[in-house]
C-alpha cells in the first residue's frame, strides 16, 4: 500500500469525520433514537441497497487508490459523502472505523445448486432457479450443526492494516458482533426453491418442520458462541437498512441488541401456517434479545395477530404490498411502522406526483393512528443509470415531511 493510497483515503476519512460529527448528524441520530423509542417525531428517511454502479456523478464514486483494501475503504467513504451531498435523507455515520470481530464457521454441511439468468452483466441482482437438494427425508441428515472458531489473529491483523491506512484521520475500533439477522426461509428457499416449500406446508409438514428445526438449532448455536466466546456490540447502528438506535439495551450479551427475522416467502401463506412454521420458531429466539424487528417484503396485514405474540416486538415491516391502513390502525403507537416504499417507482423514471402521493398516504395514516414511523427505500435493483431518480425521490419525500412534521 503506497503513501499515495494512504493520502487519498485519509483525506476522504477527514471529510467523512466532519460529517459524522456535525450538528446535522446529531439531529438525525436523535430522530432515529426517538422513533425507535416510540416517540412521534419527524420520520427518519433512509435510502439503502443502492445500485451504486449506476450512481456516479462527475466521478464522485471513482476510486483513485490502487491497493484493493484501500479502494474498498475509499469507496465506502465516497458513498457516505455522496449520500450527504445528494440525498435529502438521513444517514448513519459512525465517528470511527468499525472492525468487527472475526470468526470462522464450518457451515451446515450442504450448499445450494442453482441456475442463474442475467439481464445486466454488471448488476448483482439476477434471476435464480434452485434445485431441491432436500427433497428426500434422508437428506435432512446432510444438515450439520455448525462449529465456530474465534479468530483473534484476524482481528489483530485487521486492526493493524486499518490503523496504518487511516493514520490519525479517523479512530479505528474493534467491535463485537451486533444484530442477529435470521432469515431461515430465505436460506431454505435457496436449498429447495420456493414451490416445494409451499407444497410441503400441506403435503409433508413433518418434513418441513424437521428442516426448520435444523436451522433453529444452527442459529441458536451461533448466538451461544457469539455471546459466550466473543462480545455482543450494543452500538451497532443498522437494523437491516433501518435505524437500530434505541434505549433500554443491556451493556453486553444478547440483551444488548435486536433480533431481526422474517419469512418473505410466506406472503400468501395463511396466518395459522405462518405461525406454525415461522413465528413459533422465532418465539424460541426472540426473548433472548432486547427487541425484535419482524417483517421484510411480505405483507403482514393479515398476519398481525400471530406477529403480536412475539413478546419483545418493537418494529414491524410495512411492505409495498401491505394494506397500509390495516397496518397503521393495528400497529398504532405500540410499534414502529417500518415503511418500505415501492422501489419500482425509481426504477425507470421518477414521477414526483407518484412519490408525493405514496408518501402522503403513509404520513396521513401514521398521524391518524399515532404511529412512530421510519421510511426506508430499499431493494433498489436499478435506477436505469439515472442517479437523479433517487435525488428526486428524496427531495419529494423531504418536502412532504416538511409539510406534515415541520422543516428539519
Amino acid at each position: 500500500m503506497t503513501q499515495r493510497d494512504k493520502d487519498i483515503v485519509r483525506e476522504l476519512a477527514k471529510q467523512y469525520m466532519a460529517l459524522a460529527t456535525d450538528e446535522k448528524q446529531q439531529k438525525m441520530n436523535k430522530r432515529m433514537l426517538d422513533t425507535n423509542d416510540l416517540k412521534i417525531v419527524r420520520p427518519p428517511v433512509l435510502i439503502d441497497e443502492i445500485p451504486w454502479y449506476q450512481m456516479d456523478i462527475e466521478n464522485e464514486l471513482t476510486c483513485l487508490s490502487e491497493d484493493p483494501t484501500a479502494r474498498r475503504v475509499e469507496l465506502e467513504f465516497r458513498k457516505a459523502i455522496y449520500r450527504r451531498k445528494h440525498f435529502k435523507a438521513d444517514t448513519i455515520l459512525e465517528p470511527f472505523f468499525r472492525v468487527t470481530m472475526a470468526y470462522d464457521s464450518s457451515g451446515i454441511g450442504i450448499t445450494h445448486k442453482e441456475e442463474i439468468i442475467r439481464t445486466d452483466s454488471t448488476n448483482n441482482i439476477v434471476s435464480h432457479s434452485y434445485e431441491d437438494v432436500l427433497e428426500d427425508e434422508s437428506s435432512i441428515e446432510l444438515i450439520k450443526l455448525p462449529q465456530f472458531t474465534a479468530r483473534p489473529d484476524k482481528d489483530a491483523r485487521a486492526m493493524e492494516i486499518y490503523t496504518d491506512l487511516l493514520g490519525d484521520a479517523m479512530p479505528v475500533k474493534l467491535c463485537g458482533r451486533g444484530i442477529v439477522y435470521d432469515a431461515p426461509w430465505d436460506r431454505i428457499a435457496r436449498l429447495r426453491g420456493l414451490q416445494p416449500i409451499l407444497f410441503d406446508l400441506y403435503d409433508r409438514p413433518e418434513h418441513l418442520h424437521a428442516i426448520r428445526q435444523k436451522f433453529l438449532d444452527a442459529v441458536m448455536a451461533e448466538m451461544d458462541f457469539v455471546e459466550n466466546e466473543l462480545h455482543v456490540d450494543p452500538s451497532s447502528p443498522f437494523l437491516h437498512c433501518t435505524p437500530a438506535q434505541v434505549t433500554g439495551l443491556a451493556e453486553d450479551g444478547l440483551k444488548a441488541t435486536w433480533y431481526r427475522t422474517m419469512a418473505q416467502g410466506f406472503s400468501d401463506v395463511s396466518p395459522d401456517m405462518h405461525w406454525e412454521f415461522d413465528v413459533a420458531y422465532a418465539m424460541q429466539i426472540a426473548p433472548r434479545f432486547a427487541y425484535t424487528y419482524y417483517g421484510c417484503c411480505e405483507p403482514l396485514d393479515r398476519k398481525l395477530d400471530v406477529i403480536f405474540k412475539i413478546p419483545n416486538l418493537r418494529k414491524v415491516g410495512v411492505s409495498p404490498w401491505a394494506k397500509e391502513e390495516v397496518m397503521a390502525e393495528r400497529l398504532g403507537s405500540k410499534y414502529v411502522y417500518a415503511r418500505k416504499p415501492n422501489p419500482a417507482n425509481v426504477a425507470i423514471v421518477t414521477d414526483p406526483d407518484v412519490i408525493r402521493k405514496e408518501t402522503e398516504d403513509t404520513v396521513k395514516l401514521c398521524q391518524k393512528y399515532g404511529c412512530p414511523v421510519d421510511i426506508v427505500l430499499k431493494d433498489i435493483s436499478t435506477v436505469s443509470h439515472r442517479p437523479e431518480n433517487l435525488i428526486v425521490w428524496s427531495n419529494v419525500v423531504s418536502d412532504v415531511l416538511d409539510k406534515y412534521y415541520g422543516e428539519v
